[in-house]
């Protein structure tokens, strides 16, 4: 059992995404494939996305800091740190209007 000090990890997480190609790091902070459950920390720099795709299943979204913009279908959400979305059974996107991260749970029910 430890404790995680998440705003130090947003921190090198975000020192991370300036560094890649993409914009963004992650790290999975609970769950792997022989649990029902995974939480990932994503760090996002500000102007950068996670491009659309499918939706992963039951899974939560929750901005720990930052503004992010969330897209589904023609709908679109502007969120901000201390938002949560229950994210929709639909293809999805993620844009960082400012540095950003997020902390995406997905029930994975134990798959391989």
């Amino acid at each position: 059992m430890a404790i995680v000090d998440l705003a130090d990890l947003i921190d090198e997480q975000l020192a991370l995404a300036y560094d890649a190609a993409s914009g963004r790091a992650s790290v999975t902070l609970a769950g792997d494939h022989d649990h029902d459950l995974r939480q990932t920390l994503i760090a996002i720099a500000g102007g950068n996305s996670l491009h659309e795709h499918d939706s992963p299943g039951e899974a939560t979204l929750q901005v720990l800091r930052g503004e992010v913009t969330f897209r589904a279908g023609d709908r679109e959400l502007a969120m901000g740190a201390g938002d949560y979305l229950v994210i929709p059974p639909a293809r999805h996107g993620l844009e960082a209007v400012t540095d950003a991260a997020v902390l995406l749970t997905v029930a994975t029910r134990g798959e391989r």
